[in-house]
């Protein structure tokens, strides 16, 4: 799916040419800008309700800035050659190991603040 999705995204890039500016840094900077963007959809809810308000009264925007983080998420994955699904895959692996079940179920500590079994 995501090669799919990155195949369209470069498509449209490159009928623009557009590649010319999307290096690794112009990429992961615009990623940061994005996903600040989409925090400001959020900046001054508050509570769950105005969050939850956010979401229905503004769902296209939230939607928009959602695509773009991914767009440029992608771009960068396929500037870097890494696999999108196997990063993710593979990062899922790590937290596994540093969140056990057993100590971080309905937990918000870091993995630095969870206790360790003896070996």
């Amino acid at each position: 799916m995501f090669d799919e999705l990155t195949d369209a995204i470069v498509r449209f890039r490159d009928e623009r040419d557009w590649k010319q500016f999307h290096s690794a840094k112009n990429l992961t900077m615009s990623v940061a800008i994005e996903a600040a963007e989409l925090m400001e959809l959020f900046q001054w809810a508050r509570t769950e309700e105005e969050q939850g308000a956010v979401i229905q009264e503004r769902l296209d925007d939230l939607q928009d800035e959602l695509a773009d983080v991914l767009i440029y998420i992608l771009l960068l994955c396929r500037e870097v050659g890494v696999s999108p699904g196997d990063a993710v895959l593979a990062k899922l692996g790590k937290n596994r190991a540093k969140y056990p079940i057993d100590q971080s179920r309905g937990s918000a500590k870091k993995y630095t603040e969870l206790t360790t079994s003896p070996d």
